[in-house]
C-alpha cells in the first residue's frame, strides 16, 4: 500500500521534533514499511529541516491562498546516516512557515487573545501546499492519506470543499488524534487568521465546519473527526476517556468534541491503536556513572548558558548540582527522572496541594533528601518552569534541567531508579516507553495510553484517583510505596526493573492494526 502522511514533526529528521507526535509520526512509518508500504512522510520546511538535513530539491508547488497565488518549494531530505531503503521524507520550504528570522521554531506562542493565530495561519498555508502538490502528483503515486493532529485538519476542509482537488477526494483519508486540548480553533471571518482569510475562492457551509461550542470559529481538530474516513487515537484508553465530557477533577475528556467523537464511534470509525515504543532504546541498558551522568548533563548545560536568555540563573543553579553529583563514586540512591513538558497536562499534580498545603513535588523530595535527587528535564509554560525553577533554588533534592536536548533524555532514560510521570490526561506516554525499555520503571497516573503500558506491581506503579485531592495522596502513596520497595526489598524491585526492561510496544503490531482497522474499507 502506498501511503502519504502529513505532519508537523517528524523525528526522523534533525530538527523535526518538538514532542511525541514527532517519535510517533517516525515510528509508524517506519513500521508500515517494515510491513511491506510504501510511506512518505510531508512536512513544512521551517526554513531549515532541508538545510539540517541532507537534501536536494524536488519540484515547486503553485496553490491558491489569501487571495492570491502562493508558490513553494518542496524538497526530498534524508535522516543523517538513512540507508535509502525506508520512509521517503518530504518538506515543504516557504518563507512564512519560518519561524522567526532565522527558522527552526516549529509552534509559535501566540498571546492568549489571539490563541493559535500565526500557526493556524501557517499550517493553513501548509494544506494548501500540500493539497495542491498531491493533486499535481509531486507526492507520486498513492492510495491512501493519513493526516495528523489539528496542523493537518485544514486538508480535510481543503479535500471536502474545494473542488480543484478532485484527486484527492479520490483517496480514502485517516486522521490521528495525539492531544484533543489541542484543536487550533479560529474563526470563520472577520480576522487576518481565519478560515475566510486564508481561502477566500471556496465556500464552506458553516453549520458543517462550525465549532460546537464557538459557531462564529472553525475547529481543523473536529473537522479530521467529522470527515475522515477513520478516525485514530494513540491508544485504546484514550479512545474511550475523549467519549465523555471532560470532568474537571480528572481534566481528561472529549474536550468539548465529544458527540462529534461519539458519531465517529457509532460509525465504526473510532478506532484506538496503542504506538509502539522508540526501537533504538536498548532494554536493561547499564546506567551511566556519576561522571559520566554529571559530565554528560553539565556539558549540555554549559551550551544552554552560553546562549544567555532568561533561563541562565536556573542553569548554574543546575549546573552546581550536577558538579556535586559528578564527584560521587556512587550515584545518588534513590534517583528519579522525568522527561516532559512543563504544562498543566503534565504537571499539576506535582503542584497541587497536599493535605499540609504544600505542593506535591515537596513530599516527593522528602522523600528522596537527603541523599536522593529528582532530576528533570522540561520546558514549556513560563508559568510551571517558574515554579519548578523556585523549588530547585530551595531543595537540593531537585536539579532541573530547563530545556530539552535529545541527549540528556537518553541520560535520564538510562539513569534513574524509577521514573515520574503523573499526567492528569495522557493520549499514550512514550517517554514512559523510552524509560522502560532503557530498564527504568515508572511510576504514572492510569489515565489514557498509561494504563495500557503499565502495570502496577508487575512492571512499573501507578496510582488514581476520583478528585484531584485524591489523585495527589495516590501520587504521594504510590511514590512512598515504590521508593520503600527499592530500598528494603531489592529483588523484588529488581523482578520488576526486569520485566520493565522487557516489555515492548511493537511499531510492526501497530502497523498491522493500521493496515486492518483504519486503512482498508469496512466492506474490504
Amino acid at each position: 500500500m502506498r501511503i502519504v502522511m502529513a505532519a508537523a514533526e517528524n523525528a526522523a529528521l534533525r530538527g523535526g521534533k518538538v514532542g511525541g507526535l514527532a517519535d510517533a509520526v517516525a515510528g509508524a512509518a517506519g513500521g508500515l514499511t517494515r510491513c511491506g508500504c510504501r510511506v512518505t512522510i510531508v512536512t513544512p520546511a521551517y526554513g531549515v529541516l532541508h538545510r539540517l538535513n541532507p537534501s536536494r530539491p524536488l519540484a515547486e508547488v503553485a496553490f491558491p491562498f489569501g487571495g492570491g497565488e502562493e508558490r513553494s518549494s518542496i524538497h526530498e531530505v534524508s535522516p543523517p546516516g538513512d540507508d535509502g531503503g525506508g520512509v521517503r521524507h518530504l518538506v515543504i520550504d516557504h518563507p512564512a512557515f519560518s519561524g522567526g528570522a532565522v527558522g527552526g521554531q516549529i509552534y509559535h506562542p501566540d498571546p492568549p487573545h489571539t490563541p493559535f493565530a500565526t500557526d493556524a495561519t501557517r499550517f493553513a498555508r501548509f494544506a494548501a501546499a500540500f493539497c495542491h502538490a498531491g493533486e499535481a502528483g509531486i507526492w507520486g503515486s498513492a492510495e491512501l492519506l493519513h493526516l495528523h493532529d489539528w496542523h493537518c485538519g485544514f486538508v480535510f476542509l481543503l479535500r471536502r470543499y474545494d473542488p480543484a482537488l478532485r484527486r484527492l477526494a479520490r483517496l480514502r483519508a485517516v486522521f490521528s488524534i495525539h492531544n484533543l486540548a489541542l484543536q487550533g480553533i479560529r474563526p470563520i471571518a472577520g480576522h487576518p487568521s481565519s478560515l475566510a482569510a486564508w481561502y477566500p475562492q471556496l465556500s464552506f457551509p458553516q453549520p458543517e465546519i462550525a465549532d460546537p461550542r464557538w459557531p462564529h470559529c472553525v475547529n481543523p481538530m473536529a473537522a479530521g473527526i467529522r470527515l475522515a474516513e477513520a478516525v485514530h487515537t494513540v491508544s485504546p484508553s484514550y479512545a474511550r476517556e475523549i467519549l465523555r465530557p471532560s470532568d474537571p477533577p480528572r481534566f481528561y475528556g472529549g474536550e468539548g468534541l465529544e458527540a462529534d467523537l461519539q458519531a465517529a464511534a457509532a460509525a465504526g470509525r473510532l478506532h484506538g491503536v496503542l504506538n509502539g515504543w522508540p526501537e533504538e532504546e536498548p532494554g536493561g541498558s547499564i546506567p551511566p556513572s556519576p561522571a559520566e551522568l554529571g559530565g554528560g548533563l553539565r556539558e549540555i548545560l554549559r551550551g544552554w548558558i552560553g546562549s544567555g536568555g532568561p533561563d541562565s540563573g536556573v542553569h548554574f543553579v543546575a549546573h552546581g548540582r550536577l558538579e556535586e553529583l559528578s564527584r560521587r563514586e556512587a550515584r545518588p540512591r534513590p534517583l528519579l527522572t522525568a522527561v516532559t513538558r512543563a504544562v498543566a497536562q503534565k504537571l499539576f499534580l506535582l503542584r497541587a496541594p497536599a493535605e499540609d498545603g504544600r505542593p506535591a513535588l515537596e513530599h516527593v523530595l522528602d522523600f528522596l533528601e537527603p541523599e536522593g535527587r529528582f532530576l528533570l528535564l522540561a520546558a514549556g509554560d513560563p508559568d510551571y518552569e517558574g515554579f519548578l525553577a523556585t523549588t530547585a533554588a530551595r531543595r537540593r533534592g531537585l536539579i532541573f534541567l530547563n530545556g530539552y536536548d535529545e541527549e540528556a533524555a537518553r541520560l535520564l532514560y538510562r539513569a534513574g531508579d524509577l521514573f515520574l510521570m503523573p499526567s492528569s490526561y495522557e493520549p499514550c506516554g512514550i517517554s514512559p516507553m523510552r524509560a522502560m525499555a532503557a530498564g527504568q520503571p515508572c511510576l504514572v497516573h492510569l489515565v489514557g495510553g498509561l494504563q495500557d503500558t503499565v502495570r502496577p506491581g508487575e512492571n512499573g506503579f501507578g496510582f488514581a484517583g476520583e478528585t484531584v485531592a485524591g489523585q495527589v495522596q495516590g501520587l504521594l502513596s504510590a511514590c512512598r510505596a515504590a521508593l520503600e520497595l527499592l530500598r528494603r526489598q531489592p529483588r523484588a524491585w529488581e523482578a520488576i526493573r526486569r520485566r520493565a526492561a522487557e516489555t515492548r510496544f511493537s511499531w510492526e503490531e501497530a502497523a498491522r492494526a493500521y493496515l486492518e482497522r483504519l486503512y482498508r474499507p469496512r466492506s474490504a
